[in-house]
């Protein structure tokens, strides 16, 4: 076990319960003081194959995996065939002694257990569990509170098989308490969550789409708390018209989705563009083309992201690298949309999504919450042209007004023109809020600067990549350049953060290098690109590998 630093990885079969598992290590270790990242694989299907979660506590914040294990914990013989080449050389096997065979480390009769508690075959994580608590020498007191919290029902029958496992098993290597503020762990579709909560949301609509569907479910367990409306329409038509419908009368929403839910959106999208009203979209990248690898992770996009929709209209595309990121630019998307009355896309990852992470519960959020005052004279102008381009916001019914949406290219009223003049001057109307919108980006830290500043050789990233290369950077003396923002692209910003840079390579997971041949539209031209496309994460130690081999 590294200095302040822990890998866990539990793996069991589908329907075991490995996420729960995987959830409640993170949390543990994040009760003992480390910040968390936890990365969960399973398979797209429907029942059978293997799962896993991958947990990682660490002194700084990760957001990457190793490839080493200190503690493999498996339910089944698989997850040992699997994963053995994990393990450390100083690491421990925590298994079920009724299902792994020809095996060393900490054996455990969890199926013994389960029998004598009578307890049913899903509460072997459980078991699991509560001999991982012990051979990582955690206190059981600790341990029972995270998972009394963690149990949604029958909790003192899991403690009972949790505890019984833990009296069975033995300490194998103390995992350290670490002596810093105890963070708590959230996956990004939760602080994704908790950002619409806190950018005013009211309702949001989704159909089910991995690695989005969190959400849903998240926000779907606090509509009385937050006093919010959660809604799953019948096809993602539905969702985005529902949002567009929420917009015409005053009321902040978003949707979620993934690529193919979004492949039925651009249409109304172009709708948000030319009717000019706010549209908040969570787009989770997943394996394609279509269906692909449903379950995995994927930058492939980006492009789309940037040009779904038919016609030109500016949009705001932010693309969050952790959880933190994804909370505030999900505060910030809401806030923008509103005041420029523009669709804003938060453009995640499955790694994000799906992954878990510490979050600061002390940091405060800026707002940018300015929403153009309703016009007061009469008639009221819709599409009223301004300095800024922005127009004043009514929202029906309003006595003696109609206020219109128009699909069409429309006069300041909102009625249907094909009159030239008047095509130009909409066109340049809208496009005035995207230089303006610009501007205000660049005051929102829309650019970061990680690993060694001083180089001048630059690894170029962009979403869930970040934390890889951020590592990778400071191991091999380069700088880390991660654009969060990319439309309205941050010209100047990226500029400050590329002065003194006279090698590129970037990092992307996708085929075709989209960031690289996206940066060429600005005068930048990457010398190297490292890109990896099986639908996995770059671990900490394979991206080192060939950082070195691009530099050597």
């Amino acid at each position: 076990m590294m200095e302040s630093e822990v890998s866990v990885l539990v793996g069991g079969p589908a329907g075991a319960g490995i996420s729960s598992a995987g959830q409640v290590v993170a949390q543990l270790l994040g009760r003992l003081g480390y910040r968390v990242h936890m990365y969960l694989d399973y398979p797209s299907r429907i029942k059978g194959g293997h799962n896993f979660a991958v947990i990682r506590g660490s002194g700084g914040q990760p957001g990457a995996i190793r490839e080493k294990m200190d503690f493999l914990l498996a339910l089944n013989q698989e997850t040992v065939g699997l994963h053995r080449h994990n393990l450390a050389a100083d690491g421990v096997i925590v298994y079920d002694a009724g299902e792994v065979k020809n095996t060393s480390g900490i054996a455990v009769a969890i199926r013994e257990i389960l029998a004598e508690e009578d307890a049913p075959a899903v509460m072997g994580n459980s078991a699991i569990l509560g001999a991982f608590a012990r051979a990582a020498g955690i206190g059981w007191n600790l341990f029972e509170d995270v998972l009394r919290l963690s149990i949604p029902k029958a909790v003192a029958l899991n403690l009972a098989v949790a505890r019984r496992a833990y009296d069975a098993a033995e300490e194998h290597e103390r995992v350290p308490v670490l002596d810093r503020p105890v963070f708590p762990v959230f996956s990004g579709n939760e602080a994704i969550g908790i950002g619409l909560i806190e950018g005013e949301l009211a309702n949001y609509f989704s159909y089910p789409m991995s690695p989005t569907s969190n959400i849903m479910h998240f926000l779907a367990g606090l509509q009385e708390e937050a006093k919010i409306r959660v809604f799953q329409p019948e096809s993602e038509i539905a969702v985005v018209l529902m949002a567009l419908g929420c917009a015409y009368s005053g009321t902040r929403a978003a949707v979620g989705t993934s690529g193919g839910g979004y492949c039925l959106m651009t249409e109304a999208i172009s709708l948000a563009g030319v009717a000019e009203l706010p549209l908040m979209i969570v787009l989770g990248q997943r394996t394609g083309p279509s269906t692909g690898l449903a379950t995995y992770t994927a930058q492939g996009d980006l492009y789309f992201a940037l040009n779904g929709g038919h016609g030109e209209f500016p949009r705001l595309v932010a693309a969050p690298g952790d959880a933190e990121e994804a909370r505030a630019w999900a505060v910030a998307g809401m806030d923008l949309s509103w005041k420029f009355q523009v669709p804003a896309i938060l453009l995640a990852d499955k790694v994000v999504c799906e992954g878990m992470f510490s979050l600061d519960p002390d940091k405060i959020l800026k707002r940018r919450q300015e929403t153009p005052s309703a016009e007061s004279n009469s008639p009221y102008h819709r599409y009223a042209l301004t300095g800024s381009g922005i127009s004043p916001l009514r929202f029906p019914p309003v006595k003696g007004e109609v206020i219109r949406v128009n699909s069409h290219v429309h006069d300041t009223d909102g009625i249907t023109t094909e009159d030239p003049e008047l095509t130009r001057a909409m066109a340049e109307k809208r496009w005035k809020k995207e230089r303006i919108l610009e501007g205000e980006i660049e005051e929102m830290d829309p650019v970061n600067i990680l690993g060694a500043r001083e180089s001048s050789t630059a690894l170029l990233c962009w979403g869930s990549s970040k934390w890889a290369c951020h590592e990778a950077g400071e191991k091999n003396g380069l700088r880390v350049v991660q654009p969060v923002v990319l439309s309205p692209f941050p010209e100047k910003g990226f500029a400050r953060a590329m002065d003194g840079i006279d090698r590129i390579i970037t990092v992307e997971t996708n085929e075709t290098g989209q960031l690289s041949r996206f940066i060429r539209e600005f005068g930048y031209h990457p010398d190297d690109t490292i890109l990896k496309y099986d639908g996995r994460p770059f671990t900490v130690e394979e991206l080192d590998t060939r950082v070195k081999e691009a530099v050597s």
